[in-house]
């Protein structure tokens, strides 16, 4: 049976050494409650708040790739504004270059060790930042046209002007997101989360329904972004740069943390040709509506995958903890706990989403877009590699292996580009699926063994629980297999779907791996 993450002897200790080191910090009483919770109600709190953002996130951009693609933007525009969103991300990592991440790392050591120094990162790492946006953002100006040639998109060299507004913002953003990881308040980057995604829902439809077209829907993400942003630095510097004494800092510290920036920079940078660059491939090789149909699927896999990013982005920082604190046992507990939660979730839905892919895609978006129903099918594997990595990759971070990490990702995201630039030519967008899917999921695989060098894992234990959920998975796939034919229209598709969760629901169940009644009073 699948345990509870968190054990009561384990939570008290750490929550009375937390309470000792957070004596030392002059914070407002607020900061300090948070501070003093114990290691469970931290990590639940934190993965309730960032699951139930995600899901109005993810919510909120479902009915927007909904609305463009069958209602307001053709599958050519569609696939020419995420073709635009990828250039940006790509073009992000310059003015990135995993700083904030180093931030984060250190802001989660430091407020327990040497508090007076944490208004210096912030400043510092916030400074780099600015110059590297300003370089980046002239720089994406200057050489829009040469990349509007090379793509063979004449219209992108327009806007690409509207889509440097979005890079400014999206960085900044980003920047705070990581910022409130790394003081463990995951409950703030939920908040602007919410922000963000729910205003570029709003923005970019009405924008979009007035006749702006992909400008009009660029705009909308800009304005989003934008009002998050704000609200992000309010919270910054409001709850964190003032109530901190400022002791300011040393040479060596800032030296430190762009040090460690090096190897997150090369992770980011690898992880973004990963999610970003096979995109930039399929519209140069191809075309927008090849993009569409690739955008489409990786998009539905990003809101499967919901629930393991919120759980990997709350319990990342207690790893760090639990490492200072020299608990590596209780932290492998968490470790390998988490990981049977993400099979118990993935694998099941990676089965369904290979099955119900074909008549899903075309009932809910369209017959235009049955392209996307084989890139979905391949992806389904990619969606198990992703959930296990969302739970791990961070976390690794903040034990400081980083560096490790950085050249295993490397490693792949080079091998992603060079199995694309040869499949995609040869098997259209699917290639760049499974070209996807063969490098993340060595990727994958090398993350765990790194994450087993530093806690000492129980492979015996991770196995017996992949073995049974992939059983569970079979029967009900075997259930749904059965039920596809039915799925003529969307009533019957959702019921086919929902029929496939109440089966998965009673095996593991009945099955004795999962506790219902245990699980539910853990997170309520």
């Amino acid at each position: 049976m699948v345990q509870p993450i968190f054990r009561g002897s384990d939570a008290r200790s750490v929550e009375t050494s937390s309470a000792v080191q957070v004596t030392r910090v002059e914070i407002t009483p607020t900061v300090d409650a948070y501070s003093s919770m114990s290691l469970t109600d931290r990590i639940v709190d934190g993965f309730k708040a960032t699951l139930g953002a995600r899901l109005v996130n993810n919510l909120a951009n479902g009915l927007l790739m909904l609305v463009l693609a069958r209602f307001l933007l053709t599958n050519d525009e569609y696939g020419l504004l995420f073709t635009i969103i990828s250039v940006i991300a790509v073009a992000q990592l310059g003015a990135d270059l995993g700083i904030g991440r180093s931030a984060a790392r250190y802001v989660s050591d430091k407020k327990e060790t040497e508090p007076s120094t944490i208004p210096y990162l912030l400043r510092s790492s916030l400074s780099y930042r600015l110059v590297l946006l300003a370089i980046v953002s002239v720089g994406l100006v200057v050489a829009r046209d040469p990349l509007a040639a090379a793509l063979d998109i004449p219209e992108l060299s327009t806007l690409m002007l509207v889509a440097v507004g979005y890079l400014i913002f999206q960085s900044l953003f980003s920047y705070h997101i990581t910022l409130f990881q790394g003081f463990n308040r995951v409950d703030l980057s939920a908040i602007i989360e919410v922000i963000n995604n729910v205003s570029r829902l709003v923005f970019v439809v009405i924008l979009t329904a007035l006749g702006l077209g992909v400008a009009g829907a660029l705009f909308g993400y800009i304005i989003g972004v934008f009002l998050g942003t704000i609200v992000g630095l309010v919270f910054l510097y409001r709850r964190f740069y003032t109530q901190y004494a400022d002791g300011g800092g040393s040479k060596s510290l800032r030296n430190r943390m762009l040090k460690y920036s090096v190897p997150l920079t090369a992770t980011h940078g690898a992880g973004v040709l990963d999610r970003q660059i096979d995109t930039v491939l399929v519209a140069f090789f191809i075309n927008p509506v090849a993009v569409s149909y690739y955008v489409l699927s990786k998009q539905i896999t990003e809101f499967v995958l919901v629930p393991a990013g919120s759980l990997g982005f709350s319990v990342s920082p207690t790893y760090g903890e639990e490492k200072a604190n020299d608990s590596l046992e209780h932290a492998a507990d968490i470790y390998e706990t988490t990981l049977e939660y993400m099979f118990l979730l993935y694998v099941p839905a990676a089965v369904g989403m290979m099955l119900v892919a074909e008549p899903a895609v075309t009932l809910v978006f369209g017959a235009e877009y049955a392209g996307a129903a084989p890139v979905l099918q391949v992806l389904g594997v990619y969606v198990v590699f992703q959930a296990i990595t969302d739970v791990t990759t961070q976390g690794l971070d903040f034990l400081g292996r980083a560096k490790t990490r950085a050249y295993a990702k490397g490693s792949t995201a080079v091998a992603n580009v060079g199995l694309n630039i040869v499949m995609i030519p040869i098997y259209g967008v699917t290639g760049a699926a499974v070209a996807t899917v063969i490098t993340f999921g060595i990727y994958t695989l090398v993350n765990v063994y790194v994450m087993h060098s530093e806690l000492s894992l129980d492979f015996v234990r991770i196995a017996r629980s992949l073995v049974v959920t992939t059983a569970i998975a079979g029967g009900m796939g075997l259930a749904v297999l059965l039920l596809i034919p039915y799925a003529s229209n969307l009533p019957a598709l959702f019921g086919v779907i929902g029929a496939g969760i109440a089966i998965w629901g009673v095996l593991i169940t009945v099955s004795g791996v999962i506790d219902p009644r245990e699980t539910i009073a853990q997170l309520t």
